[in-house]
């Protein structure tokens, strides 16, 4: 296997144990929500606290992983996120809980920025899209093995090793990390040829502009504007798909882990199937503006038709059905959209774009996901589902509008 390959399987696995540390407490909220007497509302503040976090820190490890390099970088996120994983286990309630999710939200923000830097750094324009998509299977994958997982570790040793289980992979990943991670330029085992093609086929790796120019160039704005109201959805399903099953749909914790990994599978195909369609499109002959733009009308069209009657439905497998093809939808849109900032913006800068790509992302989630609290408590999940329906069309549409071509920006 070309070592590119391997070093995108490699993010694919931090991806994974990045989304499972963060998918824990959704599994674990039934109980530890009884145990301390946390309500809808606040369950919603804890989690919109994790993505106020979230996004706080990729406006800060974004700019940090360019200056520090992508392997330094991420190694230093990934202790520190694993280590407030383990600590998990010391919650004793609302605020607790807030705290620690505060925390593992700010440590935890820098896998994605990281993970495009490297995707930049090694890919070829033409193979990005689908080397996103790779890593972008962590996030599925992680909420896929998530809650057998969890409900095993809490019926066997307690609520708290839940946490501390999964916690504790992070930091063995590490030392692989260190051990099989270079850049192309200087990579023990990389072969010639793979290497000229990596170098000669890179586009836009260096720029001396700062802050200024890019707040001047309106793909930036364009893409902050899309993404905005575009991480809602997924998010919503991350935290709250376990209660929506036990509230609305009946389920226990037996169905939890039998069931509740399925729409995760669902996502990660989607992933699949939008990164190597608009990479096959790009390889084809289609521009990139318009091979990344077909793909992400096709997966916000998708969302709207899923989501609907997801809710509306009186069968629960049909329901549970709807939403897997909803994630999967999203994800084909997912795996393309944050292609962009490393189709827009040279290598040595897609992590700052990246950290504030994300940082939008994470506070229109986390506004989103405080309001989608009290709406459930107020009125229940029509509402909330009504919006998860829109919010990718919004954000399709705002890309189109502000970001009419998708090409490498010049300083």
């Amino acid at each position: 296997m070309a070592v590119r390959w391997r070093i995108a399987i490699l993010l694919a696995v931090i991806t994974t144990i990045n989304y499972v540390d963060r998918s824990v407490f959704g599994v674990v909220a039934p109980a530890v929500r009884g145990e301390f007497g946390i309500g809808d509302a606040d369950y919603g503040l804890i989690t919109s606290g994790f993505l106020l976090a979230y996004g706080i820190g990729q406006l800060i490890s974004g700019p940090l992983i360019d200056r520090l390099g992508t392997k330094r970088a991420f190694s230093l996120a990934a202790i520190f996120w694993s280590v407030a994983t383990i600590l998990h286990a010391l919650g004793r309630g609302l605020w607790s809980f807030f705290t620690l999710r505060v925390i593992l939200g700010i440590a935890e923000a820098a896998n994605f920025p990281a993970a495009s830097k490297a995707v930049a750094q090694w890919f070829p324009a033409h193979e990005r899209s689908t080397a996103v998509a790779i890593f972008m299977l962590g996030a599925g994958l992680g909420a896929i093995i998530t809650p057998p997982l969890t409900v095993w570790t809490m019926q066997s040793l307690g609520w708290q090793w839940a946490f501390i289980i999964p916690g504790s992979l992070g930091l063995v990943w590490v030392i692989l990390w260190q051990r099989w991670y270079h850049p192309p330029e200087t990579h023990p085992a990389i072969e010639p040829a793979e290497q000229a093609l990596i170098l000669d086929n890179r586009s836009g790796q260096h720029s001396e502009a700062g802050w200024r120019a890019l707040l001047s160039h309106r793909e930036f704005w364009g893409i902050l504007i899309a993404r905005v109201v575009s991480d809602f959805p997924f998010y919503f399903f991350l935290f709250w798909l376990p209660q929506y099953l036990i509230d609305v749909r009946g389920f226990d914790l037996r169905a939890i882990a039998l069931f509740a990994w399925l729409p995760w599978v669902a996502a990660d195909l989607g992933a699949l199937v939008g990164g190597t369609m608009s990479s096959s499109l790009v390889t084809r002959g289609h521009s990139i503006d318009r091979a990344r733009k077909m793909v992400i009308w096709l997966g916000a069209l998708l969302v709207a038709v899923a989501v609907v009657p997801a809710y509306y439905t009186q069968s629960s497998a049909l329901a549970l059905a709807l939403i897997c093809f909803g994630l999967f939808a999203i994800q084909i849109k997912g795996a393309v959209f944050f292609t962009l900032p490393t189709d827009l913006f040279p290598a040595d800068r897609v992590a700052t774009v990246w950290g504030v790509f994300g940082a939008v992302g994470s506070l229109g989630g986390s506004l989103l996901g405080l309001l989608a609290g009290f709406m459930i408590q107020e009125a229940g999940y029509e509402s909330v589902f009504l919006l998860i329906a829109s919010l990718h069309l919004i954000s399709a549409a705002l890309l189109q509008i502000f970001v009419p071509k998708i090409a490498m920006v010049t300083d």
